[in-house]
């Protein structure tokens, strides 16, 4: 079981004092970028953590795999909807190179069994080489968790990023002082 680990920070409750004060579409702003700010930590982290192996031939034709396909579809996105705006680090789904990344989740939760692959009637399987059959027996794999642990070892400072990114940019475009403002995470 994977207990949450507290993060104290100070100086976002000043920061807050200063986004209340400001219009609703520019507070979205800030806050869509901070919070892309932060998750872009968990990202890197997942990024480093990731599994890679060389596909099948048969996954590289058909679903444009290659090496590094699951790390190349982590991504950040943000939405608002509400009044609230959200982000998320997400693996799966198609990379900008063509490759289908079905099989994320799998790596993240649960693995896969060992199995028998079998061709449709009337059509075949290539194997290593390209030798037609009607059957092959996958191996099955362990699951590689990436996205929780990343988000466990980076928590704190994706919390800090999302503050300094606030702090910085209150200061910048809306000229503020934020200079009495410090982000720091307590010590683990």
């Amino acid at each position: 079981m994977i207990m949450a680990e507290l993060i104290n920070v100070k100086g976002l409750s000043d920061l807050q004092k200063f986004l209340d004060d400001l219009p609703v579409k520019m507070e979205k702003n800030i806050m869509r970028g901070a919070l892309r700010a932060g998750c872009n930590i968990v990202k890197d982290e997942a990024v480093s953590l990731v599994p890679m192996g060389p596909p099948s031939s048969e996954n590289t034709k058909i679903y444009g795999g290659y090496i590094g396909a699951l790390r190349d579809s982590i991504r950040v996105g943000t939405r608002s909807k509400g009044g609230t705006v959200t982000a998320y680090v997400k693996a799966g789904g198609k990379t900008k190179r063509g490759a289908d990344v079905y099989y994320a989740h799998m790596f993240e939760y649960t693995g896969g069994r060992k199995h028998q692959i079998k061709a449709k009637p009337g059509h075949y399987l290539l194997v290593a080489g390209g030798h037609p059959i009607a059957e092959v027996s996958h191996p099955g794999f362990k699951a590689t968790p990436f996205m929780r642990p990343a988000l466990d070892r980076e928590a704190q400072a994706a919390v800090i990023a999302a503050g300094n990114y606030i702090k910085d940019r209150l200061a910048t475009k809306e000229g503020l002082d934020t200079s009495a403002i410090t982000i720091e995470g307590d010590e683990p």
